[in-house]
């Protein structure tokens, strides 16, 4: 879908959730903050995802862990699809 961004949660516990996203060229995540640690994975394409003001170029295939209170954004300079996960345990103390 052109000018868009689908997302399909896949998994959706208390203890976390998993959730794949397609992104079409230009379109971005503007920036948030998690209370909690997430992994994204690109699956498909490549995205420019920008944490604590730090660039990373992820390709096919490359993952990085965005902490958990860490604002962050992610931009497509080109179409990509990725897989979010995010860990919603380890903070009951």
């Amino acid at each position: 879908m052109p000018n868009a961004v689908v997302s399909k949660t896949i998994i959706k516990k208390t203890t976390g959730n998993i959730t794949v996203a397609s992104f079409a060229t230009g379109e971005e995540l503007g920036e948030k903050t998690s209370p909690f640690d997430t992994y994204i994975q690109i699956i498909d394409g490549a995205a420019e995802v920008i944490i604590d003001e730090k660039k990373y170029q992820l390709k096919l295939g490359n993952g990085i862990v965005i902490p958990a209170h860490s604002p962050h954004c992610i931009n497509a300079n080109e179409q990509f699809k990725m897989i979010s996960t995010v860990i919603k345990s380890g903070y009951e103390d």
